[in-house]
């Protein structure tokens, strides 16, 4: 998540708040418009038992007052059917049909027999809940306009009747109670809009920090998982998605105990009070992984937890980089007083074995000494080759020259026949780029390992150049294999993933550098080098990507 999304979620927010107000204020109209419905069929059911409940007198007008309700209900049934289609607009014509509705209803109590009849306390209703639809900026304005209405028909009524003056006093206090209940639902709507404007704004706040707390989570080298009480795994990053190879879809829970069954019940274990598994290393999707467990309750481990996920391979990886960097640096600044030494015993040792006359176990010591004296120099120069990683001087090779110069150097330095090394060209002339001499050195190294684990026979020794349309390094970008083939008995699947393991060896004589050095300068110049199990044999591929 970068920081213009971000932004863009804060904006969004706040229209999303804007939008919501409005379909707030639609669905409000929706119920009054219902309310509204309602009310006219019941003013309807009135007029149909007016008879029985003997409301008939000189002072109403029983056919107006049904005229009336039967307009008014089909005013209400057109709004109902009118609404749903133009909603947004209706939200603005709104006081129109309050005022409607007033008017109304003021003409119905006439018809009923005036302030008499009890319909007036409807106006109240109507100017509540038309000024909480408004937020209480029309509630004086609907409370004028009904007074202004009680008064003129209240005036009629008292010319028509000759009625006395005094009459007018429930129409005056009508009229004070739809002012005060209009400023009382003015106070509630205003105090109701700053309550929805702070929730609003803690709304968006929360939102934002949520926002946050993702990007800062989505970039940590660390996996998070947040899991409930439930074992549901309710929040991940994409390192924990990589490193639990969790589906990319973030719609619904995972269930922990289907994805990491390891990691679930080691969480049940600890929620039960026990802590010496707090911390702990266990193998998931073929990693070890470093678990670190803290509670969302810490009242309560059952609610859920937080756990942290670290990749301990990498963790070993960055320790072993740091502590070989170290050896190689005290290394390179005491190889020449190793060195020194070293060569004043290993010509001290060829002097002994000049002479003459030398038994035949004074001959088998000097040629221990001999050989472990050349093995303590190649030790020297494989960790040295270490602090030379970075200073790469690549060059444009022509690598089926390369391939075939490296056959015949090979072959007359190790003693190897031509017949038992056997060499696949390049289907094309390709030039690739890449430090020579640290091509010459991977290809020596692989080719000496195979020699050695090989059978020794015509055909033992296989080097290979092939074209990979799709390359596991450069994606579906075309790259070259170097295949470096034996046929020995192959590596035993455990021993597979130490391969590249500084100082891990199998052999007596070997140190444990060759391959490590190998993988680490190929990297240094763009390419990738790995083990590939054959059913008879083994095979190291180097991958080349800077291929033309």
């Amino acid at each position: 998540m970068s920081f213009s999304n971000f932004y863009y979620g804060t904006n969004f927010n706040k229209n999303f708040a804007l939008q919501n107000d409005l379909s707030l204020q639609a669905r409000a109209i929706r119920v009054i418009n219902i309310f509204r419905f309602l009310l006219s069929l019941i003013l309807v059911v009135f007029y149909v038992f007016s008879d029985k409940l003997n409301l008939s007198d000189g002072s109403n007008n029983l056919p107006l007052f049904f005229s009336l309700a039967l307009a008014y209900t089909l005013f209400s049934i057109s709004l109902l059917v009118i609404t749903p289609l133009k909603s947004s607009a209706i939200i603005f014509f709104h006081p129109v049909q309050i005022v409607i509705d007033i008017l109304f209803i003021i003409m119905m109590m006439y018809a009923a027999g005036g302030i008499q009849s009890g319909l007036g306390l409807l106006l109240i209703v109507t100017i509540v809940t038309a000024s909480l639809v408004s937020n209480g900026r029309l509630a004086l304005f609907y409370a004028a306009i009904a007074t202004i209405s009680l008064l003129l028909e209240q005036s009629y009524r008292i010319a028509q009747w000759n009625l006395p003056v005094s009459s007018y006093t429930q129409s005056v206090m009508l009229s004070l109670s739809c002012f005060a209940t209009a400023w009382l639902a003015y106070s509630l709507a205003k105090r109701i809009l700053l309550s929805e404007a702070l929730a609003s704004s803690r709304g968006v706040d929360l939102e934002n920090l949520a926002q946050v707390n993702e990007l800062i989570t989505q970039q940590m080298q660390d996996g998070v998982l947040v899991v409930d009480e439930n074992l549901n795994i309710r929040h991940h990053n994409a390192q924990a998605r990589l490193l639990l190879s969790l589906n990319s879809s973030t719609g619904n829970d995972l269930a922990l105990m289907e994805h990491a069954p390891a990691i679930a019940n080691l969480l049940l274990y600890w929620a039960d009070g026990n802590d010496e598994h707090k911390n702990l290393i266990i193998p998931v999707s073929n990693r070890e992984l470093n678990l670190r467990i803290e509670p969302i309750n810490h009242e309560n481990r059952k609610l859920g937890a937080v756990i942290f996920i670290q990749d301990w391979s990498k963790i070993q990886s960055a320790a072993q980089q740091t502590k070989l960097a170290a050896l190689g640096r005290l290394t390179a600044s005491i190889a020449h007083e190793i060195r020194n030494p070293l060569s004043a015993i290993s010509h001290a040792n060829q002097l002994l074995q000049e002479e003459e006359n030398l038994s035949e176990t004074n001959t088998r010591i000097l040629e221990i000494i001999e050989d472990n004296t050349q093995r303590i120099n190649q030790i020297i120069k494989d960790v040295l080759e270490l602090n030379r990683r970075d200073r790469t001087q690549q060059e444009k090779i022509t690598l089926n020259q390369f391939i075939v110069d490296f056959h015949t150097q090979f072959c007359a330095i190790e003693k190897i026949p031509a017949s038992h090394f056997t060499l696949e060209l390049c289907p094309a002339q390709y030039t690739i780029t890449f430090d020579r001499r640290h091509l010459m050195q991977i290809l020596w190294n692989l080719c000496k390992n195979a020699w050695e684990h090989g059978r020794k026979e015509i055909g033992s020794l296989h080097l290979n150049c092939t074209r990979a349309m799709q390359s596991a390094l450069s994606g579906n970008r075309a790259g070259l294999h170097l295949e470096v083939i034996d046929d020995g008995p192959g590596i035993a699947e455990h021993e597979r993933n130490k391969l590249f393991e500084p100082f891990y060896t199998t052999k007596t004589t070997g140190n444990g550098l060759g391959l490590y050095i190998s993988r680490e300068l190929a990297e240094a110049n763009n390419a990738q080098l790995y083990f590939h199990p054959l059913d008879r044999g083994s095979a190291f591929i180097l991958e080349l990507r800077n291929t033309n």
